[in-house]
């Protein structure tokens, strides 16, 4: 699969993130929950752009145009995951596990902590089989 998340601009990101929390959206609904309050004209031109990448496409509906997000979300969540970890942590979940754990800014809560170890439990069941 093409690179996804890592390709797109920070103003692109915001959209598919606006997007992907309202499912599908015209472009005054996009730009009304974007940070910084773009231009209508620039919101339709990014919109625009992401279809012609293959981030969505556009549904009519009378004189308007509804965008729905092309690539699901968990595919587009794990892409931007593997860009995160392969660019700031050298592609080492360890890496991304002892930074998210370490220091006085660490925001685990212990039932996260436990949900993570069972989690991590589960794995090496499923591939010890």
């Amino acid at each position: 699969m093409k690179k996804l998340v890592q390709t797109l601009p920070r103003r692109e990101r915001q959209i598919m993130d606006v997007l992907y929390k309202l499912e599908r959206a015209t472009v005054a609904e996009v730009l009304a929950r974007m940070p910084g309050k773009p231009h209508y004209s620039t919101v339709r031109a990014q919109l625009r752009v992401l279809e012609e990448k293959g981030h969505t496409q556009h549904e009519e509906y009378g004189l308007r145009y509804v965008y729905v997000p092309t690539v699901p979300r968990d595919i587009a969540r794990r892409s931007a995951l593997r860009h995160l970890v392969d660019t700031f942590f050298e592609g080492s979940a360890e890496n991304v596990v002892a930074a998210l754990l370490g220091g006085h800014g660490s925001r685990i809560s212990r039932e996260e902590l436990n949900r993570i170890a069972r989690m991590i439990t589960q794995d090496r069941r499923e591939n010890s089989e």
